[in-house]
């Protein structure tokens, strides 16, 4: 691996996803194809290796220490090619179990608890005494041995018994013991175990469902790549440097990221702050919205920095208040007047008033606004068809609470209903341009605008809100519907029974901070303009994540064939 080429590129890469993770995989993947360390001719190769490790076997075998091994069969079809002084064989022709024993002493138990897979090493076991002992304590483990867990094996499991445990350890049958007779390290063991190669090998042995396990016989002929033992050597010091040099990239990741994320959080905390000091949050705020982009690193960021901007416009911090305007007081009188002329040129009747939350009307609102039920906005508010609707595979558009999602309306995935079934569910619920839309079971409180007329009917887990004034009066109230001020309302009518519903009552009482008119036209401009910079930073920051990891993967296969750099810098 070319680590002075990484580290030239590393900064441009390390917020690539998965970048340390897919590092530290590539490096255990170039170590299994002997690609990590250069080969060295006068190295004994691994053909002779083998031999000196049947004869340590047979003489192990002969001495009764471990049982005769099994003749195993030869690798016909490689799995890749090696360098030529390795040899392909397998997992047992170079290792062996030590058997199995009933304890009669107190020992040292290994189960999967006292493993520190990430470190590679026995960290936690227990002392048991001899009666203590669980059914799984059979396997007779030593000091140097590898152990590998093959229940549910891609949790990777794999440690090096590098300590003299006493009393003796006995490790669980959940394990393959791994003695390397000294000739195969156990370092490298556990390198081979947690390479990219491996992992896919046992995948495909697995058997099971709930605990998927390989058995014995089918780990014990996992094909395994043998280097000489001096290069195993030279391996394992080049992947423990390696790994530390990715340790010490991770941590300074981690570090930047935890550093942006405080800024970004305590500059939104600031602005999201209920009673601010005027004077101090003009300055958070226009420095904030300054510096959208610094202050968003990743895209996950992004859903965090709209609410907040949603916030603000419901707070009255987004804009200016300008004393010309009409007062919010007065367009309340109006759109009562306007309710009431509605419901006589349609023969509505229209509902009773409810009883106010009078609790809101404690809550300051800057100057000229006023605080309003969203029964008092609406002249209709009521939900889809109670009935089952007989559906078609084709036909007019029939929404649930799924396709009603916060901004828009999805007919992606739609139901459909006939033309008279259409016409029979209009005269209950008939949504139009500029009425909206509630999602009220469920996933309650996504908000929509409609966005035609006579397109749509709904079913009962949707709600419909016919504004009255609903163009000059939809954009403000469908963003104060999704601010957090409304949607903790909604979090707390809607969580009454087992699953969360909104009812049409709930609807009604919805408090609403309510701008005078001209205010609520520059609200929805100056929030429609964030927005619309937030879907830009939240597709550069998407682009920057493919460039990142586009420059990753160049520079992952220049460790393997080496690229021309003009290629690396096109990538940047």
């Amino acid at each position: 691996m070319n680590a002075d080429q990484l580290l030239v590129h590393y900064e441009q890469i390390a917020d690539a996803p998965d970048a340390i993770v897919r590092l530290r995989r590539f490096i255990l993947d170039l170590a299994m194809r002997g690609k990590l360390v250069e080969q060295d001719p006068t190295d004994e190769p691994a053909s002779e290796l083998l031999k000196r490790i049947a004869v340590e076997k047979a003489r192990l075998a002969k001495a009764g220490k471990i049982r005769k091994p099994k003749l195993l069969p030869e690798i016909e079809e490689h799995p890749y090619v090696l360098p030529p002084s390795w040899r392909w064989t397998r997992m047992r022709q170079v290792t062996s179990d030590r058997g199995q024993a009933v304890p009669d002493a107190p020992f040292t138990y290994i189960d999967v608890t006292a493993i520190d897979k990430e470190n590679g090493f026995v960290s936690d076991p227990k002392v048991l005494q001899a009666n203590e002992a669980p059914s799984r304590a059979r396997k007779i483990v030593r000091q140097g041995d590898v152990i590998y867990s093959c229940v549910r094996p891609y949790l990777l499991n794999v440690a090096i018994v590098d300590a003299d445990f006493d009393p003796a350890p006995i490790a669980s049958t959940a394990f393959a013991i791994l003695n390397g007779h000294g000739l195969v390290l156990p370092r490298y063991l556990w390198i081979v175990l947690r390479s990219p190669f491996m992992v896919e090998c046992v995948e495909q042995d697995m058997r099971g469902q709930a605990y998927p396990a390989i058995n014995d016989s089918d780990f014990s002929v996992l094909p395994f790549p043998l280097p000489p033992l001096t290069e195993q050597d030279r391996i394992v010091a080049k992947v423990d440097e390696l790994m530390a040099l990715c340790d010490r990239l991770e941590a300074a990741r981690a570090e930047r990221e935890a550093t942006r994320d405080r800024l970004a959080v305590a500059s939104l905390a600031r602005l999201n702050a209920p009673d601010p000091d005027a004077a101090a949050f003009q300055t958070h705020a226009t420095f904030a919205l300054d510096n959208l982009a610094p202050l968003t690193n990743r895209p996950d960021q992004i859903k965090a920095l709209r609410q907040t901007i949603l916030n603000l416009a419901v707070r009255g911090k987004l804009v200016e208040q300008d004393p010309a305007d009409e007062p919010a007081s007065v367009l309340l009188e109006r759109i009562g007047e306007e309710k009431t002329e509605i419901a006589r040129n349609i023969g509505f009747k229209l509902k009773k008033p409810i009883p106010r939350d009078i609790r809101f009307d404690e809550v300051t609102l800057p100057s000229g606004w006023v605080w309003s039920q969203l029964d008092e906005l609406a002249w209709k508010i009521t939900d889809g068809d109670h009935q089952t609707p007989k559906r078609e595979e084709r036909g007019r558009y029939l929404l649930s609470a799924r396709n009603v999602l916060d901004g828009q309306i999805d007919v992606s995935n739609v139901d459909f209903v006939g033309e008279a079934e259409f016409e029979r569910m209009r005269l209950r619920c008939d949504p139009n341009r500029f009425d909206i839309l509630i999602s009220c079971s469920g996933s309650v409180g996504r908000v929509a605008i409609v966005d035609k007329d006579y397109a749509y009917v709904l079913v009962r887990s949707a709600a419909l809100v016919k504004l009255t004034s609903g163009e000059e009066l939809s954009g403000f109230i469908q963003k104060a519907l999704i601010s957090d001020i409304l949607k903790d309302q909604i979090g707390v009518r809607s969580k009454a029974a087992a699953q969360p519903n909104l009812f049409l009552g709930q609807i009604r009482q919805l408090m609403l901070p309510l701008p005078p008119l001209a205010e609520q036209h520059r609200i929805v401009a100056k929030v429609d303009e964030l927005m619309a910079l937030c879907d830009r930073l939240e597709a550069a920051l998407v682009n920057a994540d493919a460039t990142r990891q586009r420059l990753l993967e160049a520079l992952l296969h220049e460790s393997l064939a080496p690229v021309d750099i003009k290629e690396l810098e096109a990538a940047e």
